[in-house]
């Protein structure tokens, strides 16, 4: 097993979730960007399919590389930074939970983070991660220039002066565009972050999600099937100069090991035999979890460690739909007789310029479904994926979906000026897999 939650074994890559498998025909590790533009060359001089893998995080194929597979572990750390403009550079599979320590000497934080921080910075904003916040975009939004290896072996700059109008391609290019090499990020001062978790009762929650979406830093809420309750948290962003009132060990230990993780893999992992136990332990669940006020450095609020491995869907909708959508959900569980053990998550971000990111164009709020890893999530997610889409959705690319270039470019209105960028700049696919044929084409 890798370091970064993808598993090796008789020469078969897997990723995180167990959803996707590979063989390459061969793998290498270049140590710089030099390395990388010489591995593009050789596989083009071979006419191979090369492709670069982050921390298989992604549930989808997007990552899969049949041919030669650049794994950039050692592509790590800080390249330069601008303190003037709070600009740093990093190279590409610096891992985000590395970034605390590697930004700390230097009073800069990120923006916004996900929940999961174990992926590298380049696979996170190439596949639309998010945290959540009204009023904060995604990770590739604080991109403000890339350093890529191009289909033809060329060393590329994208940045607001150097090739700016391929910026809003390439900050979110589903590694379909190139091999990513170094990542300009934009920061901010470091900052504390105040928690508020509560349980409340759902359709309270469901009736005030827009304006607490709006007014707070950063919302987002629990539901777990079978309960009438929603999970909420608020973080609120401060100044590092108010007073730190971190969870104790024993009390993060407690809330999110023992029982987030341990005891709830031990309950999934029963409920896959005995379904008839999950809506109980789901009651039990929203009554010991979810209620209680911290404030930290906000790396070790935004994060929390996922130890129960699952598959997940996630979708983006007009902010405005998600209420009525989530309630189409309740609805169909409840009418199916399914036992979900998951609970599921709902977040917001802010619109965004970037041409195939899940929130460009509009105020979005996500709504994400997950299944224990041994279970078969077909039935459910192609459910729920109907009801998102009927809500004009978008799937979250690094995540579980059905869909395709066709129903895709109805969603996204540059969908084709991505495909252009596709053709100048890997114009004989030679990142190309098969999810990338099935999302964007041939």
């Amino acid at each position: 097993m890798t370091a970064n939650g993808a598993v090796w074994r008789n020469g078969v890559w897997r990723n995180w979730g167990r959803s996707e498998s590979i063989r390459p025909q061969r793998v290498e590790r270049p140590r710089d960007a030099e390395a990388v533009q010489r591995a593009v060359v050789a596989a083009a001089k071979q006419e191979m399919r090369i492709k670069a893998v982050g921390a298989g995080h992604s549930f989808t194929g997007i990552a899969a590389a049949p041919g030669v597979l650049l794994d950039l572990e050692d592509v790590s750390g800080v390249l330069d930074v601008d303190l003037e403009r709070g600009r740093v550079r990093l190279a590409a599979g610096t891992r985000l939970h590395q970034l605390p320590r590697l930004l700390r000497p230097y009073g800069l934080a990120l923006q916004n983070m996900g929940d999961i921080d174990r992926q590298t910075i380049a696979g996170a904003t190439s596949t639309g991660t998010h945290g959540t916040g009204g009023s904060f975009g995604g990770l590739a939004t604080q991109i403000v220039a890339v350093t890529l290896v191009t289909g033809t072996g060329e060393l590329l700059t994208v940045s607001e002066d150097e090739n700016a109008d391929l910026l809003p391609a390439v900050r979110l290019g589903l590694g379909a565009l190139g091999v990513i090499v170094d990542i300009t990020v934009q920061c901010v001062p470091a900052y504390l972050l105040k928690a508020v978790e509560r349980p409340e009762p759902l359709q309270q929650v469901l009736d005030s999600y827009l304006e607490r979406s709006a007014r707070e830093d950063h919302f987002e809420f629990y539901w777990f099937p079978h309960t009438e309750t929603g999970l909420t948290k608020t973080n609120t962003r401060l100044p590092l100069t108010e007073p730190r009132a971190p969870l104790s060990a024993a009390g993060r230990w407690l809330d999110d090991e023992l029982l987030a993780n341990g005891v709830y893999r031990g309950v999934c992992a029963v409920g896959t035999v005995v379904p008839g136990i999950i809506p109980p332990f789901s009651r039990l669940a929203q009554k010991l979890t979810g209620n209680r006020d911290f404030t930290d450095h906000s790396p070790r609020v935004f994060v929390t460690n996922r130890g129960v491995r699952f598959r997940e869907m996630e979708y983006a909708l007009p902010r405005e739909a998600v209420p009525g959508a989530l309630a189409e959900v309740k609805a169909l569980i409840e009418r199916r007789g399914w036992r979900i053990s998951f609970p599921i998550e709902v977040r917001s971000a802010a619109a965004d310029d970037n041409w195939l990111s899940t929130a460009h164009g509009r105020e979005t709020g996500y709504i994400a479904v997950h299944r224990y890893y041994r279970e078969d999530p077909t039935e459910y997610f192609a459910a729920v994926e109907e009801i998102m889409t009927a809500h004009a959705g978008r799937p979250h690319w690094g995540k579980l979906h059905t869909r395709d270039a066709e129903s895709l470019r109805d969603a996204y209105p540059r969908f084709d000026a991505f495909l252009a960028a596709r053709d100048r700049l890997d114009p004989d696919r030679r990142f190309d897999n098969a999810y990338l044929r099935r999302v964007l084409g041939p």
